[in-house]
């Protein structure tokens, strides 16, 4: 792959503007934008560069790639998908990869079957403050509890309205997120218990959810989201994390505070007078595209592109690939399927391969 690889942008909504700042600081040449809307793949060109389409087939036969970014709501993403792997182009597609695991899987199969590389673009874990917290976790020992919380009254619908007519909502936007967090710091699902609600009066789809992880490690965790919290501050789009091991315990708070309180004695030991605690900020870094509440994100979307290239030019799989993202889309349905029926569901074991 060159110095300067060639990619092209499909879709050119509301979150594809961080797509398109991150691939320009990245050096990569964005050399096509593509929307049904030719009007808006116009404008996205006038800012980012690119040739405009609004059809992907002739996009495809028209320009040399080097991969494709899928940055387009989840119904359109398997033909999508299924399209660039027949051009025999590497895929990155943003999340909720898929509305079902038939598509999902159908992707990950379309892309092996080419011989194209796939990530899904799960940003969260993405995050520097995610990727401290995780750091900090290794000198935990085994980890056997956590907690993911996002709970915000932020009116989220302003720029995606979108999300008030889904029949799905929080648990394939932000639970997605959410979920594939708790297999990042966790390991894998072995069950799921989940009660959802609906707190917005114009909301179709829950809007809130409650769900109960049990782990294939034997540990436990706890995934809270909601969009109808009312709250003294909102914290959009901060996301608290608690992780409890054998040697301590590591909380993702406020402002991006990452606590680390340790017990290195071997053993059980009630006493808590020689356990250290360490505290560190860790803040995403400012950028000129970048501006708070939503800083902490579009500075994922950096990281996790730049991971994308590096995987590409090492030739290695992605950390999200879409065969790992499978992993946590078999959760999210898992818990629409708990919330339902009112009972647990147990995950069938992750093959070996899917885990590395």
């Amino acid at each position: 792959m060159a110095d300067s690889p060639r990619a092209a942008l499909i879709g050119c909504g509301f979150f594809a503007r961080n797509h398109a700042h991150a691939w320009r600081d990245l050096g990569v040449d964005l050399a096509a934008v593509c929307d049904t809307d030719a009007g808006k793949a116009r404008a996205f060109a006038e800012t980012f560069g690119g040739t405009p389409y609004s059809d992907v087939e002739t996009l495809l036969r028209s320009e040399r790639l080097d991969f494709v970014d899928v940055a387009t709501g989840a119904a359109s993403h398997r033909a999508l998908v299924e399209t660039a792997a027949r051009h025999g182009l590497p895929v990155i597609c943003q999340k909720p990869l898929a509305l079902n695991l038939e598509d999902a899987r159908a992707m990950v199969g379309a892309c092996r079957e080419a011989g194209v590389a796939f990530m899904v673009h799960e940003n969260f874990r993405w995050q520097t403050p995610m990727r401290a917290a995780k750091a900090a976790s290794e000198r935990l020992g085994r980890l056997h509890f956590g907690r993911i919380v996002y709970r915000t009254p932020y009116d989220v619908y302003r720029d995606q309205p979108y999300l008030l007519t889904d029949e799905r909502f929080v648990l394939t936007d932000v639970g997605v997120h959410a979920l594939d967090l708790a297999r990042f710091f966790l390991g894998e699902v072995a069950w799921v218990a989940a009660h959802t609600g609906r707190v917005h009066p114009r909301v179709r789809g829950e809007d809130t959810a409650t769900v109960l992880l049990g782990l294939a490690s034997g540990g436990s965790g706890v995934v809270e989201l909601s969009y109808g919290a009312k709250t003294e501050r909102d914290l959009f789009p901060q996301t608290l994390v608690y992780l409890e091991g054998e040697r301590g315990t590591v909380t993702l708070g406020a402002d991006y505070e990452v606590t680390v309180v340790l017990d290195e004695r071997e053993g059980f030991h009630s006493g808590l007078e020689q356990v250290s605690v360490e505290r560190l900020r860790a803040a995403p870094p400012p950028r000129p595209w970048t501006a708070p509440p939503l800083d902490v994100v579009q500075d994922s979307v950096l990281n996790i592109q730049r991971h994308w290239l590096d995987c590409l030019r090492e030739g290695r799989a992605p950390e999200t690939s879409g065969e790992d993202n499978l992993g946590t889309l078999e959760a999210v349905f898992a818990a629409y399927d708990a919330a339902e029926r009112g009972t647990v569901v147990h995950l069938a074991p992750r093959p070996e391969e899917a885990r590395a």
